[in-house]
């Protein structure tokens, strides 16, 4: 149901998820500076990919799709970070080292939001914000059937995961709330947290979160 784009080669192998309404360029962001190959994963609704089937927005149905690409590391953002600790429950080897940035919910349900909540909240040049903007557009299901879920149904399902995870939040931010980037980082047993004083902060430390993320992957 994803489409794949790989970019660069050789080893290791880094999964990239995005978050819900991320356009192409959003979504490649965390992928940026990796070594080897980066496989920058497409959503339903997103980008070229075709629209989402009727009941597609579901945790473990993301988390299933994700889990049909071969990769050493994952990255994550906001629902692509829920869908890797949906796969992280269920496959707690999975991968070497993993990152979720901006994660929205974990093991209580995630609150109600609108599509123009997440059109308000996009800041930056006018043709990104109108690219931002369409592409919320085909995501009236999404907004329907997520809110209500969760990522795990029990947070100790997490304890099992021996991999380094990297969990980056954001203080100010109503959609990615400080408290559910603390409560993950806590779920795993290595578990790390590291929170940015911005609402947005992939576009106002987007060069400081590069750096992190090659600096963590390396080991």
């Amino acid at each position: 149901m994803v489409i794949t784009q790989p970019y660069g080669s050789g080893s290791p192998v880094t999964l990239v998820a995005h978050g819900l309404g991320a356009t192409p360029g959003e979504a490649r962001i965390p992928a940026s500076g990796l070594p080897g190959t980066r496989v920058v994963v497409t959503l339903p609704s997103h980008g070229d990919a075709p629209d989402a089937p009727e009941g597609y927005w579901d945790y473990g149905r993301i988390a299933a799709d994700l889990g049909t690409v071969p990769a050493d590391h994952a990255i994550g953002v906001s629902l692509g970070a829920g869908a890797l600790v949906r796969l992280l429950s269920v496959e707690p080897d999975r991968f070497a080292r993993v990152a979720l940035l901006l994660p929205a919910v974990l093991d209580q349900p995630r609150q109600p939001f609108t599509l123009q909540q997440l059109a308000d909240l996009t800041t930056g040049p006018p043709a990104y914000v109108a690219e931002r903007r369409a592409a919320l557009t085909r995501l009236e299901a999404a907004a329907a059937q997520l809110p209500g879920q969760v990522a795990v149904a029990d947070a100790s399902s997490l304890a099992s995961v021996t991999a380094p995870v990297l969990v980056i939040g954001a203080v100010g931010d109503p959609l990615h709330p400080e408290d559910v980037a603390k409560a993950t980082a806590a779920a795993f047993p290595e578990g790390e947290l590291w929170l940015i004083d911005s609402a947005a902060p992939m576009i106002t430390h987007r060069t400081e979160i590069r750096h992190r993320l090659v600096s963590f992957f390396a080991g």
